[in-house]
C-alpha cells in the first residue's frame, strides 16, 4: 500500500502535463508572514495560514488568469500604546486574528514550462473579528481590504510551489483618521491540481 501510494505522488509531481496551457482547478494551503503599519501595532513580522482552491484558465499561449478564493487568517501585535493613541479604557491585547474571505485575480504569464509569473489585485471580506478588542464596543477593523499580489510559482506536474508579496492599499483602521492601517507581507504555499 505504501509503495502504491509513493508511485502516485511521484507520478503527480514529475509527470509532464499533456498540455503546457490547459484548464485546472486545484486546491492549496500555506502560510502568511505579514504586519500591519501604524503606530498601534509592533514592527514586526507575525504568522497566519491561509487554505483554499484556485483556477488555471488559458487566455494565449503563455498567458493565464487564475483566480482563487482563499480562508485568510492574518495574527498581529499591537503595541503598548494602542489604548493611549486612543483614548480607550482598554486592556492591552496583545494578538489580534483577523479572518478573510479573500478572492485573488491574478494575471499569469509562464516563460518556461516549469516556471509561471504572477500579479494581480486581491479583495478581502473580514468574516470574523475580535469585537471586543476595545471595551467601547467599536469595531477597529474595516470589512474591507484591497490589496495587490506579485510572485512566482513552480509547476512541477499537477503540484504548485509559490511565493507571493502582498501589499494593502487601504487603511483598515475603522475607528478613525488618526493612524493609517494597511497591511503587507508575504504567502508561501503549495497547490495540487484536481483537475
Amino acid at each position: 500500500m505504501r509503495s502504491y501510494f509513493l508511485a502516485i505522488v511521484t507520478a503527480v509531481l514529475f509527470c509532464s502535463d499533456a498540455s503546457a496551457q490547459s484548464f485546472h482547478i486545484g486546491a492549496k494551503v500555506g502560510a502568511n508572514i505579514n504586519k500591519l503599519s501604524g503606530q498601534a501595532f509592533k514592527d514586526q513580522f507575525t504568522y497566519g495560514y491561509h487554505a483554499g482552491a484556485y483556477a488555471e484558465i488559458p487566455i494565449l499561449k503563455k498567458w493565464s488568469i487564475q483566480p482563487e478564493v482563499l480562508f485568510n487568517q492574518f495574527s498581529y501585535d499591537t503595541s503598548a500604546t494602542i489604548s493611549q493613541l486612543y483614548q480607550l479604557n482598554a486592556t492591552r491585547v496583545s494578538n489580534i486574528k483577523l479572518n478573510y474571505i479573500s478572492v485573488p485575480l491574478l494575471l499569469s504569464y509562464r516563460p518556461s514550462k516549469i516556471l509561471t509569473l504572477q500579479a494581480g489585485p486581491q479583495f478581502g471580506v473580514l468574516i470574523d473579528r475580535q469585537k471586543n478588542l476595545f471595551q467601547n464596543g467599536k469595531d477597529a477593523f474595516k470589512q474591507g481590504d484591497f490589496s495587490l499580489l506579485g510572485g512566482a510559482q513552480l509547476n512541477l506536474g499537477g503540484l504548485r510551489i509559490y511565493g507571493r508579496y502582498t501589499l494593502g492599499l487601504n487603511n483598515i483602521n475603522d475607528i478613525d483618521n488618526k493612524d493609517q492601517w494597511k497591511s503587507q507581507g508575504f504567502q508561501v504555499g503549495i497547490g495540487l491540481n484536481i483537475l
